[in-house]
């Protein structure tokens, strides 16, 4: 062979060794962004969960094992109030939260991208007002000239000034005290007000410490609470088939709650370290249903109204972008009640 001829094969002989180099390095960085991609798309869906009887379909799921049993990987991060859980997921702290209706209908203006895509509670007893008798209070006229604890711009000051109207008293004629909820208990028992209004189980938590000096009043016809799932417009497209994981192990959740009560009040009552009678008590009046109605939609509607009266976000809210009917509509379509 001449040197010419062994020239041209070695470099032939380097040129292979090249690409096969290169094609080497090109499977395995290729295998490593394949890799990267794969763990993304199966990183844990994180949803922040009110601590309370709204969220027990969320309790019963993971006990139960119906969120692995749809092989959902799911985390959960147990937040102090849907205010608190909602203002994690604005913050891009968690996929999705639990929270009522109010702050999704108050909100909706500084996050127009964050959307309920199913209620999993309603309830008309959720929130109650409970006043001291030795405050003068055994009517509902009697609350007048009276100091009432609450949450401010919460649903339990929404259902407040609502019962206020109803029963023809004037708001100016009490005097609202601004309190968080872990403190209105203690303020109740302390006289430092003379009645709070709050929901559940904190209600029945103030009730059973005052004992006979308990008052409770409770009115289904001025609030109904739907107790939602909340994600932004985002999350909801690129992760759907966890969110459809979610809502099928929710639906089986419900027929538990349905089927086997009692196994569902204990479970309540271990989660939440609540009395057996009181889990019973909260449960009996909470309405465990995965669905979209459109009583959801008039109540967001009152509630925008509610909120540019007293000096929130101006200007009309678009309540059914708020809504997103898709994700539950694909797994139960009869679930999903709303006008179009």
């Amino acid at each position: 062979m001449s040197s010419r001829a062994r020239a041209r094969l070695a470099a032939t002989r380097r040129a292979l060794v090249g690409a096969a180099w290169a094609l080497g390095w090109m499977l395995a960085w290729g295998g490593a962004l394949l890799m990267f991609a794969h763990r993304a798309q199966a990183a844990p869906l994180t949803l922040a969960v009110s601590s309370g009887p709204v969220s027990l379909p969320i309790y019963v799921a993971e006990s139960r094992g119906f969120f692995k049993d749809e092989s959902l990987d799911l985390r959960l991060r147990e937040c102090a109030s849907g205010r608190e859980c909602y203002q994690w997921l604005a913050d891009g702290r968690v996929d999705a939260a639990t929270a009522a209706e109010l702050i999704v209908a108050t909100g909706s203006g500084a996050h127009p991208d964050l959307q309920i895509f199913a209620t999993i509670d309603t309830s008309s007893y959720q929130i109650r007002l409970v006043a001291r008798r030795s405050a003068k209070i055994a009517e509902a006229p009697q609350i007048r000239g009276k100091r009432i604890g609450t949450v401010p711009g919460s649903s339990a000051q929404y259902f407040l000034d609502n019962w206020l109207v109803f029963n023809d008293i004037d708001p100016d004629s009490v005097t609202i005290v601004p309190l968080a909820p872990d403190k209105l208990v203690n303020a109740l028992q302390a006289r430092s007000v003379d009645a709070i209004v709050i929901w559940e189980p904190l209600a029945s938590a103030a009730a059973l410490a005052l004992g006979d000096d308990a008052v409770t009043f409770v009115s289904p016809r001025v609030y109904t609470q739907h107790f939602n799932l909340v994600s932004a417009h985002s999350t909801l497209e690129r992760r759907g088939a966890d969110i459809e994981r979610l809502l099928r192990a929710l639906v089986r959740a419900q027929d538990f709650i349905q089927a086997e009560p009692e196994a569902a009040r204990a479970l309540l009552a271990r989660r939440l370290h609540l009395q057996p009678v009181l889990a019973a008590t909260v449960m009996e009046n909470q309405d465990y249903r995965v669905r979209l109605d459109q009583s959801l939609v008039t109540t967001m509607q009152s509630e925008a109204r509610w909120t540019s009266r007293n000096g929130g976000a101006r200007g009309a809210i678009d309540v059914q972008r708020a809504i997103d009917r898709a994700p539950l509509h694909r797994i139960d379509a009869a679930a999903v009640g709303l006008v179009q």
